[in-house]
């Protein structure tokens, strides 16, 4: 397995640490760039075709997988020949994979909301979200492995990979509040992280419920089976982690990019799985919605409830299938 992906993206780390194969294309996107910018980012396109193509020769692959993002353009337009499989992990999918799945074989969705924004249904399958292996853990052993108190009710509070500084505020600020009836495990982001000595210091003796971390790698399978509650952004991995784990989410789509954390977030409120609350209400909002779902126990498991009645835990598998058949049938062209 070789993962292809854009010089300077923040995927390299991770992808090494799963201990895959990894090349880097030049890749931009041309969308919303504005015009100054659209020059350059069509030479970084064309430049990212051709180094794809070098690497698709070297590599030979038997199938194609686009999980989207613009780097994916390039090596779509350099294999469009190869058997190729198009998964859109969001409810909507982003404008550079809704246009990769249509040079695509087939196209992978996680839910049938997906299936409007296709105009072949016939080449779509529902697949679900897929889930690290080792997601699910036990939790009592989880909370151990956090150091947290076994009985309290544990709220689980992260903006992402990168963070997400509305939340961190909006978190802190209700802080004193907040430990008196709960304890909290918080992921910063790097960017916020030399701020929390601060805030630990701030807190007194609540600080002993506050467990902060600047990013957690292996240990965020134990940080979500821990969790009675999750406050988070709204990126595709909800729609699989939180519905595979059960868990009730309060949801805070980033408002400054493209709607499609908001139409995740949106999907899981009708389902009624989760609370969605508009980023710039996150400061007045936060510390009662938390407090008002650890209160009511009969709404907190019927949203656990309709989570899990979403859950897809056969996802993986049945991707990995749809490639295999992909690759047993070869080239698409000639």
């Amino acid at each position: 397995m070789l993962w292809v992906g854009g010089i300077g993206g923040m995927e390299a780390d991770l992808v090494d640490r799963a201990g895959l194969k990894f090349e880097a294309i030049p890749a931009a996107g041309l969308h919303g760039v504005g015009l100054k910018n659209l020059p350059g980012n069509m030479v970084k396109l064309m430049k990212g075709v051709l180094a794809a193509r070098k690497i698709l020769r070297q590599y030979k692959p038997d199938v194609l997988f686009f999980t989207g993002g613009y780097v994916g353009i390039p090596v779509a337009l350099a294999g469009h020949r190869v058997a190729s499989l198009a998964y859109v992990p969001d409810i909507e999918p982003g404008l550079a994979l809704k246009w990769i799945s249509r040079i695509c074989t087939r196209t992978a969705v996680t839910a049938p909301d997906s299936r409007p924004f296709f105009n072949d249904q016939d080449r779509v399958v529902e697949t679900g979200y897929p889930v690290r292996q080792n997601l699910q853990q036990d939790r009592e052993d989880a909370r151990r492995v956090l150091g947290l108190e076994g009985n309290r009710p544990a709220v689980l509070v992260f903006g992402g990979s990168r963070g997400a500084r509305s939340i961190n505020e909006a978190l802190w600020c209700a802080l004193p509040e907040l430990l008196l009836k709960t304890q909290i495990v918080h992921i910063t982001g790097n960017l916020d992280w030399p701020r929390v000595a601060d805030i630990q210091s701030s807190l007194g003796d609540l600080r002993e419920g506050y467990f902060p971390f600047a990013y957690l790698h292996e240990r965020m399978p134990a940080a979500l089976s821990a969790a009675d509650l999750v406050v988070s952004r709204a990126g595709a991995s909800i729609l699989g982690e939180f519905t595979t784990l059960a868990l009730p989410s309060i949801l805070v789509p980033y408002p400054h990019a493209w709607r499609y954390q908001k139409v995740n977030a949106e999907y899981l409120v009708r389902q009624g799985a989760a609370i969605q609350i508009e980023d710039e209400l996150l400061q007045a909002k936060l510390s009662s919605v938390i407090l008002e779902l650890l209160g009511d126990v009969s709404k907190l498991s019927a949203m656990s409830a309709a989570a899990r009645s979403l859950s897809r835990p056969e996802a993986a598998g049945q991707i990995a299938a749809e490639l295999r058949n992909l690759a047993e049938r070869g080239t698409v062209h000639g």
